[in-house]
Order: structure tokens, then sequence, then C-alpha cells
């Protein structure tokens, strides 16, 4: 099973490498963005299935749900997409490598999260155990080279090689979000805004970049709310350097606009609406000139 996918408005029949990353040359149209989708994918490979507890319905609702597919354009527009597919149960690529804590890695020699959902999550979002039992060391470390490392690898070498090649990259990371903050979120039960662009203070990308993510889903009728409850996470805040011509934007779409929350299911009409939304806005972000 392939880990990650990397394509982009390149040659997609050229083969796929061996740590499941598409890399081809780019065509005549190519932006310098890319899109990562992180958290879709709901697939708990069998080599750490006997190490998680979580039940099939906290994988749905813990997912990005469906985030891959709205953005599966972003190719033949002209940007690149990255998508991981194993779930984040199996490794949170949306965090550091060091983040976790004692409970979940029982023999690590630093942790430093102080939480149950780092880079391995040991709950769910509403407080069911995901792990059957503490990770060792040994287990993470290999959970990391597998699924972990070459995410990021794959990443950082776009980013890179967009940054060569038109001066600047922008990234802009994929995710959706429950309607209602959870019982272990810190907006627990309240209704949250249609989209949440993070950028950490507006400090990880170009203010024209920022404004017009903002201005894009606003003038589409959207409740828009800056960094509340999502700042952008190891991603946006790792790669998001604009003095060094790396602009990162998280992006967080509100589950109610295109999926039933109690089946999973999406709502084919809302789905459209959305992701015809979403491939207009990677136009806008390809073409915006951040040089």
């Amino acid at each position: 099973m392939l880990n990650i996918c990397l394509v982009s408005s390149f040659d997609l029949q050229l083969p796929t490498h061996a740590n499941g990353t598409a890399r081809n040359q780019p065509s005549a149209r190519s932006f310098p963005l890319l899109v990562e989708v992180p958290h879709a994918s709901v697939v708990v490979p069998e080599i750490v299935k006997t190490e998680l507890a979580a039940p099939s319905d906290a994988l749905f609702r813990d997912a990005d749900i469906y985030v891959d597919e709205l953005y599966a354009n972003a190719p033949s527009l002209g940007a690149a997409l990255l998508c991981s597919r194993v779930s984040r149960y199996v490794v949170d690529l949306n965090r550091a490598q060091d983040d976790v804590d004692s409970a979940t890695v029982s023999d690590h020699p630093a942790p430093v999260g102080a939480q149950p959902r780092g880079v391995v999550w040991r709950a769910t979002t509403d407080g069911r155990p995901v792990l059957t039992r503490p990770l060792t060391f040994e287990a993470l470390r290999k959970r990391l080279a597998r699924f972990y490392v070459p995410y990021h690898e794959a990443l950082r070498q776009t980013l890179e090689d967009m940054r060569a090649r038109h001066g600047y990259a922008i990234l802009l990371a994929g995710h959706s979000m429950p309607s209602r903050g959870r019982s272990l979120h810190i907006d627990a039960g309240e209704r949250r805004a249609d989209i949440v662009p993070g950028t950490q203070g507006r400090t990880t990308a170009d203010p024209r970049a920022i404004e017009l993510v903002e201005q894009h889903f606003k003038a589409a009728g959207l409740t828009v709310r800056h960094d509340d409850p999502y700042k952008g996470g190891f991603a946006t805040t790792f790669y998001g350097r604009p003095h060094a011509g790396f602009h990162a934007i998280q992006i967080e779409i509100n589950r109610a606009l295109y999926v039933d929350e109690d089946t999973f299911e999406r709502r084919p009409k809302d789905f459209a609406k959305l992701q015809e939304l979403l491939d207009s806005l990677v136009g806008k972000l390809g073409q915006l000139d951040l040089r």
C-alpha cells in the first residue's frame, strides 16, 4: 500500500517511488502552490492494527473526511497535491516528531508533549482510547520512519523546488473540523465558523495571501473566523517562513458544509459547490505573485 501520494500538473504516468511519492517533472504550467492533506484517510495498515483500539466510527469522526477529494482537482489546475493515505491515528503528520507524552510512549527518552493527541494519539476527541497499550520508543521510531519522514521529506522538497523555480512557494494545509467543538476541545459545544484560516496570528504568510483567502470565502457568503479555534498546526508553523519565501496557510472547513456528520455521507450538491469554490481558490492563490 502506498502511504502518501504527491501529484501535480506533472505527467501522472511516471512511476511512483518506493516511499509512495509520485515525483514527476513539471509541465509548462505549474503554480508555486502545494496543497497538503494530512488527515483525510481512515486507513489503518495491518502492521499497526494490533496496536489500535479505536472503533471505526471514531476513525471517521476524527478524520478530515473527503478533504483529499475536495482538493482533487488541484493538479489539473496547476498546483501540487500531497495526501497521506493512512489515518491520523497511525501518525499525526501535523505534529512534531517529539510531540508525545510518557503515557503514550512509556520509555521515550525526552517526551515534550503534554496532551493525549500528539504525533501519535492515545485518545479520540471524545475521550475514547486509541491505543491498546502505550507504545515503546522503538515502535514509535518505526512508525515515524515508515509514515512520517517520507511525507515531510516530500513536502519539504516540493516547497524548495517551487521556491527555486518561482522565487517563493505557498503551502495550503487542507483540513476540516466538526461543526461544533467536542468535549475535549477548547470550544466544547460552540458552533464554529464555516471557514477558519490559521496563520499563527498572521505570521506564517504574506498578508496578501491571507487577505485573498479570507475575502474569497466571504464573497461566497461564508462566515470566516481567523485563528479561532485553530491557529495552524505544525506544518503551518514549521514551513511558514515568509521572510524566506515560504508562505503557509491552514484552512479548516466546517464539515457541516458538505457532509452528514452522523452518517459520514457526502451531500453531493453541497460537496460539488464547495469543491468548485476550492478550485477557484487554488487558481487565485496559484496566480498570486508574492515575489
